[in-house]
């Protein structure tokens, strides 16, 4: 055979030699399975569910009902002036979309592994399309928040939307990218540890209550203050509470932080879980 006659091959596979390599053109090239997950994971979340897709917004209003009376109206947590329903609200619509990424990401190698031992293809796919679905459930629950903004600021409420705004994107991206790299790490480590599996959820109910989302960062004595701020959650979720509302305790470093953490903790992430995919179908 003639080297004219040597077929030729579409896509080579061979194995990472670099951790930190994340090889994003080979996952564009499957930006159609990408969209695929997507669609799976959006559609048959709530496929047999009565509601459907009303329980996007059922489930932040009936924890927003919860809040305003047990911390609101019993414990009486201040919330820097602002009606209880938008203080909750606002903070929980944020955090549940970092929550679902996490919790979603968290369970890629268990969740996948019949899929993963039989065909080929960039393993970051997987927790990618959960970071895009989830973020499809946050619009709809933003969209439902600013419509209670509007009934709000329609009553005469006293809160205005600054020009933090312009920030919501990269406040989105950080949301997702810790929610990622925490998921993805937890994942790789579950192939060998399973009891994590049991502990993510329940340690994800945990951070949220040092992550300001049922009081507001400026009611903290300043000493027990530094130990919230460095949850990399804390200043993006008071950024933005700022960013519609115009209350929140914001500060550039704060945001340089939690955006450092993120990026470090990405590429740590992504390098762990690239040397367990190498082997994991022998430990899953």
């Amino acid at each position: 055979m003639n080297r004219n006659d040597q077929q030729q091959w579409d896509l080579i596979i061979s194995p990472k030699k670099n951790l930190f390599n994340l090889n994003l053109k080979e996952v564009w090239h499957y930006r159609d399975l990408i969209y695929l997950f997507v669609r799976r994971d959006f559609v048959a979340k709530y496929k047999q569910t009565i509601l459907g897709p009303l329980w996007f917004v059922i489930q932040p209003l009936l924890t927003t009902l919860m809040f305003t009376v047990v911390f609101g109206k019993i414990a009486k947590i201040p919330t820097d002036g602002l009606p209880h329903i938008l203080f909750y609200m606002s903070g929980i619509v944020a955090w549940n979309y970092f929550a679902n990424c996490l919790n979603g990401t968290s369970n890629t190698f268990i969740s996948n592994a019949g899929i993963f031992g039989k065909v080929y293809f960039p393993r970051l796919v997987t927790p990618i399309s959960i970071v895009i679905s989830n973020l499809l459930q946050f619009f709809i629950q933003f969209i439902f928040l600013l419509g209670f903004m509007l009934f709000y600021y329609l009553k005469g409420a006293s809160f205005q939307i600054t020009w933090a705004v312009a920030l919501l994107p990269l406040l989105v991206l950080m949301l997702a990218g810790l929610g990622l790299g925490f998921g993805i790490l937890i994942s790789s480590m579950t192939t060998k540890y399973r009891d994590l599996t049991n502990l993510v959820r329940f340690g994800v109910q945990l951070w949220m209550y040092i992550t300001p989302i049922v009081y507001p960062l400026s009611e903290l004595p300043e000493k027990y203050r530094i130990f919230i701020i460095l949850n990399p959650v804390t200043p993006i979720i008071e950024a933005f509470r700022y960013a519609l509302l115009g209350k929140g305790t914001v500060e550039a470093w704060h945001l340089a932080y939690s955006a450092a953490f993120t990026v470090i903790l990405l590429v740590f992430s992504i390098a762990i879980f690239n040397k367990v995919e190498k082997s994991f179908i022998d430990t899953v």
